[in-house]
């Protein structure tokens, strides 16, 4: 089996399977504070289940990855879903599988720096990858009791190549 992984643009349609694209969305324009404002509205929501559970927002920065890279693990959140919105302007890959009982094989995307990843409770992720530089990110996700971490380790990686920028 092949195990590289081809690098695509990251679309609202092509990432519908694991969650939403968050960006400006023309569609969901609305004008506010006497015009001076564009709002994109409802462009994800956010869950966190179980008692005891809440939305938080956190600031991650992420290290640049070397190339070629190795995906040899992902993660899930059973109870929350987890949003990653870039605030360093810079591109950044977002690796995702089908849930096959486990990790299927991981599907990549190129995030440009302007958009942000909503993943669903329960879809399989590999952990933030930054590009180039440290770059920050504005998450989104659950705080509260319980294990809201599942990691899978493939036996063999996949592999990405150095991305085109």
């Amino acid at each position: 089996m092949n195990r590289r992984l081809d690098i695509l643009p990251l679309t609202k349609s092509a990432f519908a399977p694991f969650g939403d694209v968050i960006e400006a969305d023309p569609a969901t324009l609305r004008y506010i504070n006497n015009g001076t404002t564009e709002r994109f509205h409802a462009l994800a929501a956010a869950e966190a289940v179980g008692e005891g559970a809440r939305v938080i927002i956190n600031l991650f920065r992420g290290q640049p990855r070397a190339f070629p890279y190795e995906v040899g693990m992902m993660e899930r959140h059973p109870f929350g879903s987890q949003s990653f919105s870039p605030i360093s302007g810079r591109p950044y890959l977002v690796v995702v599988s089908e849930d096959e009982g486990r990790p299927g094989r991981p599907r990549v995307f190129l995030a440009r720096g302007d958009q942000g990843v909503n993943y669903r409770r329960n879809v399989w992720h590999h952990p933030l990858m930054s590009l180039g530089a440290a770059s920050d990110f504005l998450v989104v996700d659950r705080e509260g009791p319980g294990n809201n971490l599942e990691e899978y380790f493939f036996e063999t990686p996949f592999i990405i190549s150095e991305p085109i920028l």
